[in-house]
């Protein structure tokens, strides 16, 4: 079996190692799961034996990485889909096609795809809806309803939720938007982004108004660097919304002459056309490198073609092998055939040859590598329709007319021209965080290396835990060969060594590679001042990128990156220590003390009883909290809930004693509340005062929250951004700052390429 470090090792056997309903294992080694893998797409060829082996090849020493999802699904007989990402269909602005998209939706996400939504198809808040003599509740409510959804599709056992939700720069609910997760637990299963487009950016640098208009209506004007400020404090304050530069993407887009793009996959490498979907796999440049760290280190353009020749066939037979969830997206994915070749381990790839990320001499390496990917691609999958036929919608004189093939050579041109194309897009980048620690933990996809050197505690088969060192995989091989003691080259930076121009260069250099799109994320200081951030996007829309997505460590999000003083990335070996930062603002009433012993409860309590009328429910419920005064600030004590419909009486009760006891031990207990609130009835949720709320569960939240901010207890939602829910930060002395993982609990969360990664257990989550 091939050597791998430990966490990788758990990944293969938690995430990707086959196992029979019972848990035994089917695949007893990492050779089974390549062996499994290979031996299910080598299925459709006539010649099955002969390309097994080639796949099998291509798969060993982790030369080549299909996404986790075929190496989790291929050849296991489940119904599962091996495509990672999906766009689904436009939204109706009406109520039956709402739900519709929203059936389709959980659908997808049940077979483990991550999904992407355009809601700019709904008409803004306050709308007139005709016909019924009510006005609209807008976008937000019904993303609301989206993100319950995902959040029961998690719960009942799903691989994880991933969605994105984009609207246009010049829909009337644009400022709402951009300010929705500034309510503490809103949105949480989405990321966002604003689809900018060209006539915004003008507007924007020759200092114009911008129209707000909806169905041909203008709603609203102001200026566009008003707007463009908007968004750019939201992301500055927490990094979110994304920016999108959706007419570039379109004007980029080989089949412009056939589809329209407004919408991405949930961390925004593939912006994908209604019911769009793309396969994801990665070359790993760290495995290819010849002579690493001498000057003679390079990567043969021989070898790296033939690998991605090998590999551009292996995903397009994942199109045969792979069930879809919707007939639509069947139909799609066979008439273009879309792929996402993409690249890990470019870091180390570029340390290994003695560059250092962001400079000239890896820009250059850079070009010429991802040159000779595209250039492979294409000339693969000329030769495959030669042998196999086009993609149906293939229009040869389009196609090849199209700005975004105008940098192919002359002889990939005459290639096309002679055989065809199998598939209408080729390249990629995506995140790749848990399939490079799988990897024995190269860098991921394109960005620089996070962190060379760390302690982790890894959970043992026997429940035990184990203390194991991670490690960068160049960093490795680089003290294998040269010693413990040797001193790092310049080529040894990681992600805080690096400027956001380091980390825009190398998006650019790559992007001109890419037919599809780039996950990046380029990391800020969260010392960089404010009019810097901004350069930071208008420089992106100059040097040509299709979207920019930045993180700066903020007390909403959390630091991912602290500044450290050490001039070589070595870390100490001891633990770290982990600190708990405030999940919410509570204002400045004092301190709140943790009790490990519940509070007295003297014989007399204020408090308020509040009647909510449940439109399920006959009667109406009461709901009293009774507060204490502690440390000299008033908190909330104990709930009772009280109707004359006994139908819920039994779980009522058991609910207000659980959420007693926790108030009655003090502390931070404001996640009582956003608990409550993400809990979605199956059965369906009610409208309440013009808002979707999901559950009756959900409505006693709001009750509670509504309580807190009155006592002032806690601020109201929105009204101050300094807000962090709750996040664990733990500080190493590597200059990296990780959070706490929700699924294993170690200190192994870091963020990379817009997704929250834990280098401990895999666990991975795009929000």
């Amino acid at each position: 079996m091939t050597q791998i470090a430990a966490v990788s090792q758990r990944i293969w056997d938690m995430k990707y190692r086959l196992r029979s309903a019972d848990g035994r294992p089917l695949d007893k080694t990492l050779a089974d799961t390549w062996r499994r893998v290979a031996g299910a797409l080598a299925a459709p060829e006539r010649d099955a034996d002969l390309w097994q082996g080639r796949f099998l090849e291509a798969m060993e020493d982790f030369r080549f990485l299909p996404a986790g999802r075929i190496l989790a699904g291929a050849g296991t007989g489940r119904n599962v889909t091996l495509f990672n990402c999906f766009v689904m269909g436009d939204i109706p602005d009406d109520m039956a096609g709402i739900f519709e998209n929203l059936k389709e939706a959980a659908l997808t996400m049940q077979q483990g795809g991550g999904i992407g939504y355009d809601f700019s198809t709904l008409r803004p808040k306050g709308a007139p809806v005709r016909g019924i003599g009510a006005d609209a509740s807008g976008p937000l409510s019904f993303m609301d309803v989206w993100d319950s959804m995902c959040r029961t599709i998690m719960s009942a056992g799903s691989r994880r939720g991933a969605m994105m939700a984009v609207m246009r720069c010049d829909h009337p609910d644009i400022e709402a938007f951009i300010e929705a997760k500034r309510e503490p637990g809103r949105l949480r299963m989405f990321n966002l982004s604003i689809l900018v487009s060209d006539g915004f950016m003008r507007a924007v640098k020759e200092d114009a108004a911008w129209e707000l208009t909806f169905g041909g209506e203008a709603n609203k004007s102001l200026p566009a660097r008003e707007l463009w400020d908007k968004i750019m404090r939201a992301t500055y304050a927490y990094a979110e919304p994304g920016v999108i530069f959706i007419d570039r993407v379109n004007r980029l887009n080989p089949l412009n002459y056939c589809e329209h793009i407004h919408a991405t996959n949930p961390c925004g490498e593939q912006p994908l056309p209604a019911y769009g979907a793309c396969l994801l796999g990665s070359v790993n440049l760290a495995r290819l490198v010849e002579d690493p760290f001498q000057e003679s280190a390079r990567i043969d353009a021989g070898d790296l073609g033939r690998l991605v020749e090998t590999a551009v066939r292996m995903l397009d037979n994942v199109i045969e092998v792979s069930p879809l969830p919707l007939a639509a997206q069947e139909h799609e994915v066979r008439a273009k055939r879309r792929l996402g070749l993409g690249v890990t381990g470019l870091a180390d790839a570029l340390i290994m040859c003695r560059a250092r990320y962001g400079g000239g001499e890896a820009v250059r390496l850079t070009r010429s590598w991802m040159g000779t990917i595209r250039r492979a691609a294409y000339l693969a999958s000329a030769r495959l329709a030669g042998e196999k036929g086009s993609f149906p919608l293939y229009d040869q004189e389009k196609y090849l007319a199209g700005e975004a093939v105008a940098g192919l050579e002359d002889d990939v041109r005459e290639a096309i021209t002679r055989h065809g194309l199998r598939n209408a897009l080729l390249t990629s980048v995506a995140p790749t965080g848990t399939i490079s620690l799988f990897a024995d933990n190269v860098s991921s996809g394109l960005e620089p290396v996070f962190s060379f050197k760390y302690n982790r505690d890894l959970l043992m088969a026997d429940g035990s835990r184990s203390e194991e060192e991670v490690s960068d995989y160049a960093y490795r091989l680089y003290r294998r060969l040269f010693g413990a003691e040797a001193p790092l080259g310049e080529a040894f930076v990681d992600a805080q060594d690096l400027s956001p121009y380091d980390h825009l260069v190398m998006q650019a250099a790559v992007q001109e590679f890419v037919d599809s799109s780039i996950s990046k994320t380029i990391n800020c200081p969260e010392s960089i001042a404010f009019e810097d951030f901004k350069d930071i996007y208008a420089q992106a829309y100059e040097l040509g990128c299709k979207g920019c997505t930045t993180y700066r460590p903020n007390e909403i999000t959390g630091a991912v990156l602290r500044p450290r003083n050490e001039p070589e990335p070595e870390l100490p070996l001891e633990a770290p220590a982990i600190s708990r930062a405030r999940p919410r603002d509570l204002g400045d009433a004092g301190n709140v003390s943790q009790l490990f012993q519940p509070l007295d409860r003297p014989g007399a309590l204020p408090g308020t009883t509040y009647k909510v009328h449940w439109p399920e429910s006959d009667h109406a419920i009461y709901i009293t909290v009774n507060d204490i005064i502690h440390d000299g600030r008033r908190r909330p004590f104990e709930v009772f809930i009280n109707s004359k419909n006994m139908e819920h009486y039994a779980w009522t009760v058991a609910l207000t004693r659980m959420i007693s006891a926790v108030f009655r031990r003090g502390g931070d207990i404001t996640f009582v509340v956003e608990e409550l609130k993400a809990v979605f009835d199956p059965r369906g949720g009610q409208w309440m005062g013009g808002k979707y709320v999901p559950s009756l569960q959900a409505a006693i939240g709001e009750v509670l929250e509504q309580h807190m901010v009155s006592i002032g207890f806690i601020k109201a939602p929105g009204a101050d951004a300094d807000a962090d829910e709750g996040r664990r930060v733990v500080n190493l002395e590597s200059g990296g700052h990780f959070r706490q993982c929700p699924k294993c609990g170690q200190a192994g969360l870091v963020r990379e390429e817009g997704c929250d990664n834990c280098k401990a257990c895999g666990y991975s989550k795009c929000s």
